[in-house]
This record gives C-alpha cells, sequence and structure tokens, in this order.
C-alpha cells in the first residue's frame, strides 16, 4: 500500500465518523492542520491512575468532556483521579466550528445521573470538580435544574468538594442562570472561546455580548463566586483584540482567565490559522495579570478543567491576599 492511498483510507474513515457526529460539517471544505510543534505532542494515557478512572466513569455511566472533546490532557489529569465530567448527554443542540462534541438531537435527561455522578466523586475521592454540558436548547430551562440537582446532591455525599461549572450560555433561558447561582458552586466558567469578530464564523449560536453579561450576572447575584472564563488562539484573532477581550471580562469582574491552543478536532473543523508559541501565551499571561485577574492560567495546552483543583486553591489565596490589601 503507498503511502497516498494510505491517507485516502484514513480520510475516508474519518469522513464517515464526522458525519455521524457532524452532520452540518460534511459539506465543509477540508483543511489539513499543520504539523504540531514539539511543545504540542503528548503522551499516550497509558497510567494505572487513568485505567482506574475511566473504570468508574463508565461504572457510573457518565460522559466526560475529556473523551468527546477529544482532550490532549486527558491522560495526565485521568492519571491523578481528575476529570470533568459532561452531564446531560454527550448530544450537542449548537454546532459551533472548534467543538468535537456530537450535534444532533439530545437524548431525555437521565434522572439517575446527579446520584451516579455524587457517587463517582465520592468513589475517586476528588478535593474539587468539574462539571459541564452540552447546550439543551431543547429544554425550557437550557438545562438549569439539572445543573443545579448535581450541585445538592454532591453536597449531601462530598461536602468538603469543592464544585466547579461550566454552563453553556442559557440563551433566551429566562430565569436559568438565578438557578444554578442559587445552588452555590464555588466556581462558575462560562468560556467565552473568542473574540467577537469571529464569533459568526465559530461561536454562529451564541452572542458574544450575552456571555459576557451572563457573566457580569454571576456576580452580581452572588460576589461571593468566582467567575471564570477561557479563551482559545489560532483561531485568526489578532492579539488586541484578545488584549481589548481580557479588559471586557475584566469590566464583567471575571477572576479568573484560561487561554490555550485551539486544536483542529477534524479536517472538516475550522482550520487553525497559527501555532501560538509559548513565549506568546507568557506575554498573554502577563498582560491578564497586569489587567487585574485574579489568575491567569495561558499555555499551549491549557483547557478550561486544566489543573482546576490546583488553580481553585490559587484562586481562594489571591483573593485573600486582594481583601487583605484593601483592608
Amino acid at each position: 500500500m503507498t503511502e497516498n492511498t494510505f491517507n485516502i483510507q484514513v480520510e475516508t474513515v474519518a469522513t464517515d465518523k464526522q458525519k455521524l457526529r457532524h452532520p452540518e460539517k460534511a459539506k465543509n471544505a477540508v483543511h489539513m492542520p499543520p504539523p504540531k510543534p514539539n511543545w504540542l505532542r503528548v503522551k499516550a494515557p497509558v497510567s494505572k491512575g487513568y485505567m482506574e478512572t475511566k473504570e468508574i466513569i463508565k461504572k457510573n455511566n457518565l460522559v466526560t468532556v475529556c473523551e468527546e472533546a477529544a482532550c490532549p490532557n486527558i491522560g495526565e489529569c485521568w492519571s491523578k483521579k481528575h476529570a470533568t465530567v459532561m452531564i446531560m448527554g454527550a448530544v450537542c443542540t449548537r454546532a459551533c466550528a472548534f467543538c468535537n462534541v456530537e450535534t444532533g438531537r439530545p437524548d431525555k435527561l437521565d434522572p439517575h445521573e446527579p446520584e451516579n455522578l455524587a457517587n463517582a466523586i465520592k468513589e475517586l475521592g476528588l478535593n474539587h470538580i468539574v462539571i459541564t454540558s452540552v447546550d439543551r436548547d431543547d429544554l425550557d430551562d437550557g438545562g438549569a435544574q439539572h445543573f443545579a440537582e448535581c450541585i445538592l446532591r454532591i453536597r449531601k455525599t462530598s461536602p468538603r468538594t469543592t464544585i466547579e461549572i461550566l454552563t453553556p450560555d442559557f440563551l433566551k433561558k429566562e430565569g436559568a442562570l438565578e438557578i444554578v447561582v442559587a445552588a452555590k458552586p464555588d466556581v462558575f466558567n462560562h468560556n467565552i472561546e473568542t473574540v467577537p469578530s469571529l464569533y459568526l464564523k465559530i461561536r454562529p449560536g451564541a452572542r458574544y455580548f450575552h456571555s459576557l453579561n451572563l457573566l457580569r450576572r454571576v456576580k452580581e447575584l452572588d460576589p461571593s463566586i468566582f467567575t471564570k472564563s477561557g479563551l482559545m488562539v489560532g483561531l485568526g484573532e489578532r492579539d488586541e483584540e484578545i488584549y481589548q477581550l481580557m479588559d471586557d471580562l475584566r469590566s464583567a469582574e471575571v477572576d479568573f482567565m484560561t487561554i490555550g491552543q485551539y486544536l483542529q478536532p477534524t479536517t472538516k473543523h475550522a482550520p487553525i490559522n497559527r501555532y501560538v508559541t509559548p513565549e506568546q501565551f507568557e506575554q498573554y499571561a502577563n498582560m491578564g495579570k497586569a489587567k487585574g485577574f485574579l489568575l491567569v492560567a495561558s499555555s499551549p495546552l491549557t483547557r478550561s478543567s486544566y489543573h482546576a483543583d490546583d488553580d481553585f486553591n490559587k484562586l481562594r489565596i489571591a483573593r485573600n491576599e486582594l481583601l487583605a490589601k484593601r483592608a
């Protein structure tokens, strides 16, 4: 078999899978991503901790964004029994150009999911858990009550576990945000994802200023909750747009910002515009800190929940130091 024949066969298999998971992208042009630089290469997951985490997730019938979004950090995180659970199923009602989560009509909510999630967290012995979800535009409240039930169940079974949620935008779901905030997560994360000029192309089902207002509203409802948001770079944004986005997040009183490299899930997804160097990521971190964030995590492999446990402790320390200065 020649190399070209092999590549064609691999591309055919990949395309078939894409049609099943992302039917809306079937007509997109094929964009082959450029070779990854050395700083983005990671080891295959093979550790004992990884396998134990995988078994606990499977036993409790849970879905993780680590798997569904093809996160490059899955080996490292699962080896430490850190997994980001994706509630409300594995099928999303949105079709963002960057995302590898399946698009389509979701299943009904699993009424046992909050209990299963709480059991898995207790078995894993987690100090900190990150819970995210697909977009559920089909539900009247966007899944807000389900988020709240998961939080409350975890509080009962693992009262010392701190809870971080990464929510959809609850667009056109009046009262949904209030339901989630009332359940008092420790960290409320909603990713802004990209700069305003790229929203129609990259995040067509969302609205930039709605996401900003969502984060601002969390602080208005409960100032004690840490707020957090994430940005992908490498989609065609300019540095000055990134710095303006930082200002926008700070105007919404966001405490913590994450910045990571966009990695193209398939050849039908939004193409990579550039690989940002580790040195540039460090500059973004320095700029973010100068603008007043309590914490900025910025590196090629940074993702919303990467090192979330350690970062939560850093957040608490940073807030206490800031309050001490103001006293």
